[in-house]
């Protein structure tokens, strides 16, 4: 199946901010029932146990309204990892609400505007830089700045979670409308799994960006429903002895 990128109608004008609201809410209920949830943890859980880190802070890209870090926030605080968590997104009307009404605006979060291709932060301002379902939203040369963009501003390491592209996981999506039941919603789920990356892609890119000897470690994992969730370790990060699996 190959790839074909095309625009999803929330990264457009096209929607209004109650359209907007609906289709974000359902994309978060696909986080937490499909694996979004779970793949982010597992990778945050990974490079804690890898590095030894009890307090970690992480910068969201693409954030939206900021739940899938805040529940695994919440999820890890009894394992004894504590995450600082900052949001940062394009589209301010993506974020939480400052008044406190949109669906999961936790106090503890710091959200920020900004382009996630040139991120406003200094080197190593954070331990993690995180994203979800966002890699599918940058062509090729896109995803490369974002990486090298990430470990810049990384101390540890880079997670992208993301769908992975697959004839069965597109036609999953075409039956999915009356789970979804909102249109918007449903449409740009199909373009995502059209544009989504196979780990094979990810792989190549990351070799045609980094020279040998400055090349990031990676560790694919594949997750429930056609979710994989992609580390990439800087050299620097603390206990990193990681392998690619």
């Amino acid at each position: 199946m190959q790839r074909t990128d095309a625009p999803e109608i929330l990264d457009s004008d096209a929607c209004s901010p109650e359209d907007v609201l609906s289709a974000l809410r359902v994309i978060a209920s696909v986080n937490r029932r499909f694996g979004g949830i779970a793949t982010t943890q597992w990778m945050v859980e990974r490079v804690a146990g890898k590095t030894g880190l009890k307090h970690i802070s992480l910068l969201e890209v693409g954030a939206g309204p900021g739940e899938l870090p805040e529940i695994v926030r919440q999820n890890l605080a009894p394992r004894q990892i504590s995450l600082d968590v900052t949001l940062l997104d394009l589209a301010r009307s993506h974020l939480p609400r400052t008044n406190g009404t949109a669906a999961n605006s936790s106090k503890s979060n710091q959200a920020i505007v900004a382009n996630g291709l040139a991120l406003p932060f200094i080197d190593g301002a954070f331990d993690l830089v995180s994203c979800n379902l966002f890699a599918h939203h940058l062509n090729p040369q896109q995803l490369k700045q974002f990486m090298r963009e990430g470990l810049r501003v990384s101390c540890c390491a880079v997670l992208i979670n993301d769908l992975v592209r697959d004839p069965l996981h597109l036609a999953l999506v075409c039956a999915s409308y009356p789970l979804m039941r909102h249109r918007v919603a449903w449409l740009d789920g199909l373009t995502s799994v059209r544009r989504a990356y196979v780990p094979a892609e990810i792989q190549k890119l990351i070799t045609e960006e980094f020279p040998a000897d400055a090349r990031p470690q990676i560790e694919i994992s594949r997750h429930f429903l056609y979710r994989m969730g992609i580390i990439l370790w800087k050299k620097s990060a603390p206990g990193n002895q990681p392998g690619t699996r």
